[in-house]
């Protein structure tokens, strides 16, 4: 590991053309992951401010653990039982994201291509569980892999997730092919779910620009495979995700935001609420000492 400016501990990973620095302190998260082209740092993930920042939500990438995005309610019932889930970050009434977004990660190997993470977790709520994490740089991308195994003593629903942020250019196009989309209310949860076929304008069955209002919607029945083509920077990444990651989550707040996010899940928003039950919506219930993984794959190609 190696120290920047503000006293951040980043660890450094490079392969051929591609580099990336982790944060295991700030959510084990990715502050930059970038192609290096004429002696310029290409950004992949949109990069974290020049001199750190403890703020994950400016990071490349943070993991979600061990559930994506809001749970309503304050809390779920679930085995007879309801679990208390409170807010975690300001401004948000529901609890979001989980806790390994916020938390610190150790380091327990690494070398100049690959780190592992780990962490043991005595929440939120009734949740017990240890986490490893692992990033895997190599010439042609980098592969996270997330695994999350429940430590409490009673069964509960887990959910594991990605957020990347990317770059959002003029020339930004998508092409993700998904079954349906859940409508959202004004607090960002789900209302019904909508054939995408129903909103041609969140359709990237084909390459398709992003929309130009604001779009936080979850898209349902995912292939697992997804491109990302910025044609103004000669660059398209492809996006190879395993099950259970049969979700994503697509967030832009308008055409003129710098950013955007696609972020592979494995559950719908809030579906520890949601009838008939959370595995119906993707979520996976864990008993005590089994483990739940999902890896993704990030492809650069330059073009």
């Amino acid at each position: 590991m190696m120290p920047v400016a503000n006293c951040w501990e980043i660890v450094r990973l490079a392969a051929g053309s591609l580099v990336a620095e982790i944060v295991p302190s700030l959510g084990g998260g990715v502050a930059r992951f970038d192609v290096l082209r004429g002696g310029q740092r290409i950004e992949v993930f949109r990069g974290w401010p020049e001199g750190g920042t403890d703020d994950p939500n400016r990071l490349g990438l943070y993991v979600l653990v061990p559930w994506s995005n809001r749970i309503s309610g304050r809390g779920f019932k679930f085995g007879g039982a309801f679990h208390e889930l409170l807010p975690n970050v300001a401004g948000e009434p529901c609890p979001i994201h989980g806790d390994g977004w916020l938390s610190t990660w150790r380091v327990s190997a690494n070398d100049d291509r690959c780190v592992r993470l780990e962490r043991e977790a005595g929440g939120p709520g009734p949740y017990r569980y240890a986490a490893v994490l692992d990033y895997t740089l190599e010439a042609d991308g980098i592969t996270i892999r997330l695994a999350a195994t429940n430590l409490a003593a009673i069964a509960l629903p887990f959910g594991l997730g990605f957020h990347p942020w990317f770059p959002r250019t003029p020339e930004t196009q998508l092409m993700a092919h998904a079954k349906s989309v859940w409508l959202e209310d004004s607090r960002h949860l789900p209302t019904e779910q909508v054939t995408v076929a129903s909103r041609p304008a969140w359709d990237f069955s084909s390459f398709r620009s992003l929309p130009d209002r604001w779009v936080n919607n979850g898209f349902v029945g995912w292939n697992g495979r997804a491109a990302i083509r910025w044609a103004d920077r000669a660059l398209t990444l492809e996006v190879e995700a395993r099950p259970p990651l049969l979700n994503f989550l697509l967030y832009s707040p308008s055409a003129v935001s710098p950013f955007f996010c696609f972020e592979p899940v494995n559950h719908a928003v809030d579906a520890h609420n949601l009838p008939p039950g959370p595995e119906a919506h993707g979520l996976v219930v864990l008993a005590p000492g089994k483990t739940l993984a999902a890896e993704c794959r990030f492809l650069v190609r330059e073009t």
